[in-house]
């Protein structure tokens, strides 16, 4: 940890087995017991106090791409498990941009982060450039672990906007500098690397890959992952063992050049297959920041949702999408453990204008990579569906949400993008009117 803010003591060791959170709390005498009773009590109502904040982010993810998934997934009887969570809604994404109200993942992550709505591109600042302060930096002035989660770049827009303030999301060498010397992350995972080492040092992972020539180291700071060990003490690792043996306060792991994964249309190269899982770097997260008595906020985010869709590539996004629900299943089960624990599940926005239609029809898309894709079979029937597409961009359909935990009753309904941060906020440092 940095100099400047001292860690609350451990409460509990956070041992993880492969595949199950082990119990967040382990109680000691009745009453101990019967608080915790209580605690779990309070969250299913969705009332009480938070103590810690998850939330997920299916970049892209809209109605369509979470249906797909569950009947790709688990069939027509079925529910994924963000689907399972006691409370649901529905979020408004517009953006405060003069050029168009259709937000982009930087205007809409400000806003999840901040309460503020801006402009497209922009960071932890509002439309006059000022910063604000974000959920993670709130939740670092009053003692709590933080961390960000992803398969993109930890840098980019979705996690930046919750830990950093710049003007242009592209700025992601500075966001990495803010991280480790202004924020104090306490715990970075993803993609990346390449804005981490100068040009030259191409780190763990190899510049100008086969996969993706264009990739390579570019930092104009010097190495930060140098200064992040040297000076900040963060433990670095690039691998999965390393990831599990790690056990540090401050982790950082960059497991890929740019994204953890290559985004391209159906059979152009396109790659999901990260060095680390998203469920193995949620897992992680939790063990590592669930040692904080004074609690802790995540934010984990799967970007491939998004960047298939843009490449409407329905095959990816639905396995991408199934990807993210893993991680919320853990997510899941460590808040029905500690009772205490907000849990989210939502999107920045939606990608691609996704469509799930019958096998039978004519494919009005026409050619090209907007061409309809599928059949793909609904799990545990004779059935299957297409997919189709109307854009290879952003639309502005309001995306759903679903939650758990304190505060989360109050997220039922249709709202702005700007009250899930209000809620998150509230959740843990004000207790809500008449509770």
């Amino acid at each position: 940890m940095s100099d400047t803010r001292m860690r609350a003591p451990r409460r509990w060791p956070a041992v993880v087995a492969a595949g199950a959170l082990t119990a967040a709390v382990v109680a000691t005498g009745a009453g101990v017991a019967v608080a915790a009773d209580e605690d779990r009590d309070r969250a299913r109502s969705g009332q009480g106090r938070a103590n810690n904040v998850i939330l997920f982010i299916g970049d892209g993810m809209g109605a369509a791409h979470r249906n797909a998934a569950r009947l790709a997934g688990v069939g027509l009887e079925g529910d994924l498990v963000m689907d399972s969570l006691d409370y649901a809604g529905l979020i408004k994404t517009d953006a405060a941009d003069p050029n168009g109200f259709i937000t982009d993942s930087a205007a809409s992550a400000t806003s999840y982060a901040t309460g503020v709505k801006t402009y497209n591109g922009a960071i932890g600042v509002d439309v006059n450039n000022n910063p604000v302060q974000t959920l993670i930096e709130r939740a670092e002035s009053a003692g709590k672990a933080t961390g960000l989660v992803t398969t993109g770049q930890v840098t980019d827009a979705s996690t930046a906007a919750f830990g950093a303030h710049v003007e242009n999301r592209s700025e992601q060498t500075e966001i990495a500098r803010q991280y480790i010397e202004e924020t104090g992350v306490d715990v970075l995972l993803g993609g990346g690397e390449d804005f981490w080492y100068p040009a030259g040092d191409p780190g763990t992972f190899p510049d100008a890959p086969a996969e993706d020539p264009a990739e390579g180291s570019r930092s104009n700071q010097g190495n930060l992952v140098q200064r992040a060990t040297d000076e900040f003490g963060y433990q670095y690792v690039t691998s999965p063992y390393e990831l599990t043996a790690a056990n540090g306060e401050k982790l950082l792991g960059l497991f890929a050049n740019q994204e953890m994964f290559q985004q391209r249309p159906e059979g152009q190269g396109d790659i999901y297959d990260p060095v680390v899982s998203l469920e193995e770097m949620t897992r992680k997260a939790i063990e590592t920041l669930s040692q904080s008595r004074r609690g802790f906020v995540l934010i984990v985010e799967e970007e491939a949702v998004d960047e298939m869709a843009h490449s409407n590539n329905a095959q990816r996004t639905i396995d991408t999408v199934l990807e993210l629900d893993k991680a919320v299943a853990v997510g899941k089960q460590f808040a029905e453990q500690d009772g205490r624990t907000l849990v989210i599940t939502t999107a920045d926005h939606e990608t691609g204008g996704m469509a799930i239609e019958d096998t039978g029809s004519n494919d009005e898309s026409g050619d090209g990579v907007s061409a309809e894709d599928g059949p793909f079979p609904v799990a545990g029937s004779a059935f299957s569906f297409n997919v189709d597409w109307t854009t290879t961009g952003h639309t502005n359909v309001d995306v759903p949400l679903t939650a758990m935990g304190p505060g989360a009753d109050r997220l039922a309904g249709v709202h702005e993008n700007t009250f899930v941060h209000q809620v998150m906020l509230e959740s843990m440092f004000r207790a809500r009117p008449g509770r």
